[in-house]
């Protein structure tokens, strides 16, 4: 069985990060290249960071910004927000990227999934999918622009074509839970899980360490993306993956790197 990834994520917003509610009354949390490193320090899998405006602005990712990063950390880490074309993927991975995350663009534009996957590979490429519940309940809309505009896309039939234009990974959010603590939409999870056969990361909800676990158990995710609890301070990389491997789950030892290592 493969490992679980511990995924913290950055939002960053005009080079702050920040986290808010639903996307939504956003409040500071520091700055993103300090800590990406210290949670490489600690022993996070991958780092994540998605410039949450950059969509919205029309503006692309700050490369300044992926190279201070790519000096500073040692694990694995996606960009992502307002990335269009796979020639601003290029860009990225030569600033130091390891992967790129394409949202809205490829809504637009289906076919820059296949192109990136075929230049660069499929391991660099990450759909990432803002769902929405619904109204009826019937299933999950698909939300772009960083969740500020719905469309008529059904989230898991988009999974499912995504990964046949070349996705490597699935970084789903749900909408309903971002920054709420209060769990993620396990049902949501699951339903992306089980229709395909590329990793998918939770991505929503994190507020327990219960919430975690289940949502790698019961919504069947190969990663957990948080932000919140780990930026707060509310638990610890090592604290997590104490947790999970407690639990049963395969998650790699905690070994961290760097100031932490002495801790």
């Amino acid at each position: 069985m493969l490992t679980k990834r511990i995924i913290p994520c950055l939002d960053v917003k005009d080079n702050r990060v920040v986290k808010g509610v639903n996307f939504l009354n956003l409040r500071e949390a520091g700055d993103p290249v300090e800590l990406g490193k210290r949670y490489s320090d600690e022993g996070a899998d991958e780092l994540v960071f998605l410039d949450i405006t950059a969509t919205i602005r029309s503006k692309r990712t700050i490369v300044d910004m992926v190279q201070r990063v790519a000096h500073k950390v040692f694990i694995p880490f996606t960009v992502g927000g307002g990335i269009r074309t796979a020639d601003e993927i290029d860009v990225l991975l030569r600033a130091g990227a390891d992967k790129c995350s394409i949202n809205t663009a490829a809504v637009e534009n289906p076919d820059v999934l296949a192109e990136s996957a075929e230049r660069f590979g499929s391991q660099c490429v990450v759909l990432a999918i803002d769902a929405r519940r619904r109204t009826d309940g019937a299933g999950w809309i698909v939300t772009v622009k960083a969740g500020s505009e719905p469309t008529d896309m059904d989230a898991v039939r988009w999974a499912e074509r995504a990964e046949r234009l070349g996705a490597g990974e699935i970084l789903l959010t749900s909408m309903d839970a971002d920054g709420t603590q209060a769990g993620y939409d396990i049902e949501l999870t699951r339903a992306v899980a089980e229709a395909v056969s590329i990793p998918v990361i939770a991505s929503g909800g994190a507020g327990t360490l219960e919430s975690l676990a289940e949502v790698l158990e019961k919504g069947k995710a190969d990663a957990v993306l948080a932000a919140s609890i780990f930026h707060y301070g509310t638990y610890s990389i090592r604290q997590t993956k104490e947790y999970l491997a407690a639990r049963g789950l395969p998650i790699r030892p905690f070994v961290p790197v760097g100031p932490a290592a002495g801790n």
